[in-house]
């Protein structure tokens, strides 16, 4: 499957595809408070779609901070799911943010979803907590060449 990662502008069409991706995966199908998925980092962040079969499928928002660049709002559609659709998309938002000189990285995962990040370079620190309804766990890239967690 062919799979293209674009960076989308906010309230583009495609971003509002998005958006409605978002809904779909976290509010109807995983059942978190519609008003917690959309927030005001919405409006800064740089979203990237994930398009195949002429469809938006997936979808997540980088937000640039001093410190790390944080991923999150990550979906994928659900008859899309198994294909590296999120691998795909991660990978190119953390290269993204590394040409603009951030490389340190940041998420919150479902804890489900840990070992998927892990392949990434992300490693887990502090406790589970619930988010959306959902247990969560912080996590960040690991610097393998001072072999310290970076935030």
């Amino acid at each position: 499957m062919h799979i293209t990662t674009l960076i989308v502008p906010t309230f583009s069409t495609l971003c509002n595809a998005a958006f409605a991706l978002r809904r779909e995966v976290f509010v109807w199908e995983q059942k978190v408070p519609e008003e917690e998925e959309n927030d005001a980092d919405d409006l800064t962040a740089t979203h990237f779609v994930a398009v195949a079969q002429g469809e938006v499928v997936g979808t997540l928002r980088l937000i640039d901070k001093p410190e790390h660049g944080k991923i999150g709002r990550v979906a994928v559609r659900a008859s899309f799911r198994g294909h590296g659709i999120a691998k795909t998309m991660i990978l190119a938002a953390m290269e993204h943010a590394r040409t603009k000189g951030q490389d340190r990285f940041y998420l919150t995962a479902q804890s489900d979803k840990l070992g998927m990040y892990e392949k990434l370079g992300f490693a887990a620190f502090g406790p589970e907590f619930e988010d959306g309804g959902m247990p969560h766990r912080a996590m960040r890239t690991y610097d393998l060449d001072t072999a310290q967690l970076t935030n």
